[in-house]
């Protein structure tokens, strides 16, 4: 696999040619930089008006390597070849450097280019990319290759000091201007040409194009433009390394890359609305800065945003007076962290009377709402605080909760808006305090614990009674004067105290039925979850043979193993589970078993089909023809990776894949149809429909067919 680099462009508030003659002061060896431990120059081109200098040396380097790996290697020292071509006319210079110690084992290649700040004649701006490619090295890959990201992270990070290191010492020798290049009054007549140690006729000779000023990354290095006075580090500047500092935080060189690479990734290829860099961010962050990981999710979530125009909910959509009225909650000042701090009385609020009156759509757009009037106050805080502010606190007062909060449709609509809330605002929430937890509080707890990320659940503190008021407390978070006054407070708190919802205002189940555009899911779709040991099974009954059963779903979470089955007697109908039944676990599906426990497979059932293993994200679609009438039982189970044969132990791939299915539960959704055999025309390929992209990143395709079945799977 090969690893990639991209800085953001960082900026030196001195002349172009102050930074070079600073920069030439680190050659032939830089005492700053301890494994650089010499330099010899082996070819060196001086164009004949002087604007063109290009410089070859052979750098050696004394790799921070266990003294094993270096003796297996047979090498003490590690040489790189770079090349320096400077423009003086243009003020750029480009820095090319490659390995050629163990160059057929080991392909590294840097580039880097100082050149003049586009807004700014007096201001120079630095970037740099690499790429390491490891091939084979003794069996020691992977020790290789954190050695040698280790080694460069840290170069990084030096590198801006060691150029200010230099510009003390010129200042300190009086030297503080350095004047520009201008044309010879007359050329000389030969050119000056160097060689040491190789000829110069074997050194090609490229002159930087003006264009390459834009950057490596062929965009420009931008400022805020029409700026009559620019300044590093601008919202507008995104690529500014001062900027990043100033607005998202200390991140390391590796975090700064991936920043860079995924924005982008995201400009080249997103066609609509590139979200801010601090939501870039968020979604990185929430997956560990894997590249990969944070695309797919945040183009799902890109996806959302589009299709239900969240970017405008603030601006289009108002609450309705039912919610400003009964909802109690709302924004309060902030904590002592400087994060927008939001109040929220559940105890005091009517779960029942704002679902029965409104519906799950409107309490979920008004979340929505709230999370995006949180991200806008986190930008507002920044700039007051100047300090990055990315996420917000949540004070959550349980005053008053009692079983009337965990009626059934109230649970489940607050489990769906947390799947909603966790798909699309990774790293929002900064804090959770929970004050005066009841004794009910833990049966809550259980039911909505599993849905919410690890990372998020760390980031919660619960306090039972009046515990909040000792040591460790609010007071820890939040300033004296503006503890709201329902907690003994200073600070007259104006959100909402709720109270019951007149049954007046309650509206029909066709009324809540008949709302405009549903943010969950189209209604031809069904959601189920899947737990380990309790399948999902739905029943088809089949009239006439040669009828035709398709099928059509979507892989939301874990991965499952998807069954026919057919019988020639119906199973009895389902029982209705109660309260601590699975489906009130799973937040817009259901949990349905059809098949008896006595049943037998090959006396009472038979299966049709081989077994259709899908992972998690696939689309799944496919059809099935019936030889016999009776009836058809669809069944979405729980897949088990088995372990490794050779041993009792799991493998490592299988730990970290079931680590991914929290309490080991699966999410489908699904919409079937049968075709009547009078109504089936043409071959089966007529039924196979093209892949839905479920995942927005999807590239492979796999198939998987039968003898009576087709089904089509897309990753």
């Amino acid at each position: 696999m090969v690893q990639k680099y991209q800085s953001p462009v960082r900026v030196y508030k001195h002349p172009f040619e102050l930074i070079m003659a600073a920069y030439e002061r680190r050659f032939p060896t830089c005492p700053l930089i301890p494994m650089f431990v010499d330099s010899d120059t082996v070819n060196e081109f001086r164009s004949e008006d002087g604007a063109i200098h290009v410089i070859e040396r052979r750098c050696k380097l004394d790799i921070d390597a266990p003294r094993l790996l270096k003796k297996i290697a047979g090498v003490d020292y590690v040489y790189f070849i770079q090349k320096n071509s400077l423009n003086s006319r243009e003020r750029t210079l480009h820095i090319e450097a490659h390995n050629e110690t163990f160059s057929n084992r080991v392909i590294i290649n840097e580039l880097c280019c100082y050149s003049v700040h586009p807004e700014n004649e007096d201001w120079t701006c630095f970037e740099q990319s690499a790429s390491l490619d490891i091939k084979s090295f003794f069996g020691f890959e992977s020790t290789v290759e954190k050695i040698a990201m280790k080694q460069y992270t840290s170069n990084i990070k030096k590198g801006k000091e060691i150029i200010e290191y230099y510009l003390r010492q010129l200042e300190e020798e009086g030297i503080t201007f350095v004047p520009r290049w201008t044309p010879p009054a007359a050329a000389p007549s030969l050119e000056t040409s160097l060689s040491c140690k190789k000829p110069a006729a074997s050194l090609t000779v490229v002159v930087p194009d003006p264009t390459l000023k834009e950057g490596l990354s062929g965009e420009p290095l931008s400022t805020p433009s029409g700026a009559a006075e620019p300044t590093a580090g601008t919202p507008d500047d995104k690529l500014d390394a001062d900027y990043i500092k100033r607005y998202l935080g200390d991140l390391t060189p590796l975090q700064e890359s991936c920043l860079i690479r995924l924005r982008q990734w995201l400009q080249e290829t997103h066609k609509g609305k590139i979200p801010k860099d601090e939501h870039i961010l968020r979604f990185l962050r929430a997956r560990d800065f894997n590249i990969d990981k944070a695309r797919e999710t945040m183009c799902q979530s890109l996806t959302w945003r589009k299709q239900h125009q969240v970017d405008y909910i603030l601006d289009t959509w108002h609450p309705p007076q039912v919610l400003q009225d009964y909802y109690a909650g709302g924004w309060h000042h902030h904590d002592k962290d400087g994060r927008p701090l939001y109040v929220l009385r559940l105890g005091q609020m009517d779960t029942k009377g704002l679902v029965r009156a409104l519906g799950e759509e409107a309490l979920l757009r008004y979340v929505l709402s709230i999370n995006e009037e949180g991200l806008r106050r986190c930008e507002e805080n920044t700039k007051v605080f100047g300090r990055p502010i990315s996420s917000w606190t949540c004070l959550v007062d349980l005053e008053g909760l009692n079983m009337r909060h965990l009626w059934r449709p109230g649970v489940k609509a607050l489990l769906r808006i947390i799947e909603v809330v966790e798909a699309n605002y990774p790293e929002t929430l900064g804090r959770l305090l929970i004050l005066r937890a009841p004794r009910v509080f833990p049966v809550l707890w259980t039911l909505v614990s599993p849905f919410i990320d690890d990372n998020t659940r760390r980031k919660f503190l619960i306090y039972a009674g009046n515990d909040y008021q000792g040591p460790g407390g609010l007071l820890d978070y939040i300033d004296k004067e503006i503890i709201p006054d329902f907690l003994s407070g200073e600070c007259m708190c104006e959100v909402p105290e709720g109270g019951l919802v007149p049954k007046s205002l309650y509206r029909t189940a066709e009324e809540l039925e008949n709302e405009d555009l549903k943010l969950w899911t189209e209604t031809i779709y069904q959601s189920a979850s899947v737990f380990k040991g309790a399948p999902h099974e739905i029943l088809i009954q089949i009239v006439d043979a040669s009828s035709v059963i398709t099928w059509d779903f979507d892989v939301c979470k874990g991965d499952i193993v998807f069954n026919i089955y057919h019988s020639k007697r119906s199973p009895q109908p389902p029982k209705k589970d109660s309260l601590g039944a699975h489906s009130i676990t799973s937040p817009g599906g259901n949990n349905v078993q059809l098949i008896d426990r006595v049943w037998q497979l090959g006396r009472d059932y038979s299966m049709v089909e081989s077994p259709l293993i899908c992972k998690e994200g696939e689309s799944v679609q496919g059809s099935h023809v019936t030889r016999w009438p009776g009836f058809y039982i669809l069944q979405w189970k729980f897949h088990s990776t088995p372990a490794c044969a050779a041993t009792n132990l799991p493998r490592v791939d299988d730990v970290l894949a079931s680590l991914q299915v929290s309490s080991h539960k699966c999410k489908v959704m699904y919409y079937t149809e049968v075709i009547g055999s009078e109504d089936f025309r043409g071959s089966m390929t007529s039924l196979e429909s093209s892949h839905s992209g479920f995942s927005q990143l999807s590239a492979a395709t796999t198939s998987s067919s039968q003898s009576h079945s087709s089904s089509m799977i897309s990753r």
